[in-house]
């Protein structure tokens, strides 16, 4: 008799601890998760029951800058294999809060790392690092040898992150591997994020609630996969004999701008109509371009993204009519 798989996730509340969590539970695991309490429990579960799976996680509280509570955590959940998704994850909030974004994003990583190590030493450990990390690099596209170059207290702190995995990798023997996903989205993505803040003002533009969208710098390029396509990529990475690091993305590159308009001719709108550049929204420091080779990832893991840029933004813009619709609708 096979016994029942065990995962741990951080960040279970997020657009990707609820993609993978649903995931796992398709493959048969019994799935805890992670979470802090600051939040009604209301608005922690809402992506869990936005995929009508949020009976079925077992949540616990505990902190990633708190160890012992980790430790509590791996005592209860007893897993076979961690999901290190949380962090403080907005780039630009790094700027006007980097003490925390260090502690949470990068010291989080380090808790975890030793909570597996004295609690769960047999469990396969993930890590979520980032295509920010790429940051300023002039090598494109990028790929898992490409040198680093964060451009953001954020990206700075996933590299802690990202190096330290590897260290406790080659100090301790774990299991331990890191994704470097880029950008990845969906109609579970948070408002603070350019897509979702652009498929969201569309939503209230056609349905007469808006007239304008501020953005700011529309040049940037980016590398835009779907999250359920991309935690897909972390399971597969925990599944391997060996562990390692994998970039994530799809090798497709799209400016702000052309995401911009795809969001707004889906909705049967021209976005010139209604977007207003604000100076005031420039990042202090801008990263131009990302964009991922997925080659040993495809190679390695058989991995290979499903869903298309235009099927995404296309989704994000019908979810968010039908939110805005619904609330509408409840007065």
């Amino acid at each position: 008799m096979t016994t029942q798989r065990r995962a741990l996730i951080t960040g279970i509340t997020g657009q990707d601890g609820a993609y993978l969590s649903q995931l796992l539970l398709d493959e048969g695991y019994e799935v805890f998760g992670v979470m802090r309490r600051s939040a009604s429990a209301e608005i922690i579960g809402e992506r869990l029951r936005w995929l009508g799976i949020a009976g079925r996680v077992k949540l616990i509280s505990a902190n990633l800058i708190d160890l012992p509570s980790l430790l509590d955590a791996m005592a209860e959940a007893r897993p076979d294999e961690v999901y290190n998704l949380g962090a403080q994850s907005f780039v630009k909030t790094s700027w006007q809060q980097p003490y925390v974004t260090t502690d949470v994003t990068a010291g989080g990583v380090l808790n975890m790392l030793e909570a597996v190590r004295r609690a769960a030493p047999k469990a396969r450990f993930y890590q979520a690092s980032s295509s920010e990390m790429y940051g300023g690099s002039k090598i494109c596209p990028q790929n898992e040898d490409t040198p680093f170059y964060p451009r953001s207290p954020y990206a700075v702190a996933k590299l802690y992150g990202h190096w330290i995995t590897v260290n406790y990798r080659e100090s301790f023997a774990m299991h331990a591997s890191s994704g470097i996903l880029f950008n990845h989205e969906s109609p579970l993505r948070g408002i603070e994020f350019v897509t979702r803040k652009v498929t969201d003002a569309v939503a209230r533009i056609k349905l007469g609630l808006a007239r304008e969208l501020r953005m700011g710098n529309m040049e940037p390029m980016r590398d835009w996969g779907h999250a359920r396509d991309y935690v897909r990529a972390m399971w597969l990475m925990l599944q391997q004999d060996k562990p390692g690091d994998y970039v994530v993305a799809t090798g497709r590159t799209t400016s702000v701008q052309e995401m911009c308009a795809m969001a707004f001719t889906h909705a049967g709108l021209n976005w010139r109509d209604h977007v207003t550049i604000d100076p005031a929204l420039f990042r202090p420091a801008e990263v131009d371009r990302l964009q991922g080779d997925a080659t040993r990832a495809r190679t390695v893991l058989g991995w290979v993204p499903k869903i298309s840029l235009e099927e995404m933004i296309g989704e994000m813009v019908d979810a968010d009519i039908e939110r805005l619709r619904a609330r509408m609708a409840a007065g």
